[in-house]
């Protein structure tokens, strides 16, 4: 079994569990750990909670420490330093005429290592760019073209609800979602109404999916004919969580039919 608690890395790019080796964060406060890349700083999201060695998927690392007093302020000092490197590479990016738009830039705790995430139509040769960035950071870099929802991931926002962005929040993982999704719910198929700011279907039309098709078993469809106690009729709309469906009886009468 292991104690983790869940981190937001950096500045909100990865969400991941740690085991706190024997520390004791609570949500909110900063966390240096063992990342991929190397030492990495991040946001505790929640309360410790034990789980099993089955559930572990992949590699499990630890929380190093507790962010001191000097720690928060290199993390202040990173976060402004990150700002003058985005410019620096935004402006090589300009002079070489390279088709891409840069989106974020990130860098290690230690800043040993710099990512850039850009999005571009289709595939870039960086090459040299790399070597001009390397040239003047004295660190690896590292540039990753990302896809739309990732970018939406990384810059942040509010959605529909008024709520940051689930992908900014908590989301760990993009998960597949269908247009099929919104028809089982009964949404409108009106873009606007169903995509993100990424453009793409809303990742929360995946959350109450397997609710729709448990309570939508046994429901007519709209404008299906169906018989009634009332005699035979139209279906105009289905009220899925209600299990309801309003009606239009030959005699151009409308009911509500109730299904068990």
């Amino acid at each position: 079994m292991h104690e983790v608690i869940m981190v937001k890395i950096g500045e909100g790019r990865r969400i991941s569990y740690y085991e706190t080796a024997g520390l004791h964060p609570v949500a909110g406060n900063y966390v240096i750990i063992e990342a991929e890349r190397g030492i990495e700083y991040g946001e505790v999201l929640s309360e410790p909670e034990v789980i099993l060695d089955a559930d572990i998927e992949g590699i499990l690392r630890k929380v190093i420490r507790i962010a001191t007093k000097e720690d928060s302020t290199k993390i202040e000092e990173n976060k402004k330093k990150i700002k003058e490197i985005y410019k620096v590479c935004e402006k090589k990016i300009e002079e070489r005429k390279l088709p891409m738009n840069l989106v974020d830039a990130d860098h290690s705790f230690d800043c040993s290592k710099i990512i850039f995430y850009f999005t571009a139509e289709d595939r870039v040769d960086f090459r040299d760019l790399v070597k001009d960035l390397a040239r003047l950071f004295k660190a690896r870099i590292e540039l990753k073209q990302i896809g739309v929802r990732d970018e939406a991931k990384l810059l942040g926002g509010f959605g529909h609800c008024g709520r940051p962005l689930c992908c900014a929040s908590f989301l760990k993982d993009f998960e597949p979602i269908t247009i099929k999704m919104a028809k089982d719910q009964n949404l409108p198929l009106n873009p606007s109404k169903i995509s993100g700011l990424c453009g793409r279907l809303m990742c929360c039309l995946g959350y109450e999916e397997s609710l729709y098709k448990k309570y939508s078993k046994g429901l007519p469809r709209a404008g299906q004919t169906i018989k009634t106690k009332e005699g035979s009729g139209k279906v105009l709309s289905v009220d899925i969580l209600k299990r309801k469906a309003l009606v239009e009886l030959e005699n151009e009468r409308q009911i509500e039919v109730e299904f068990k």
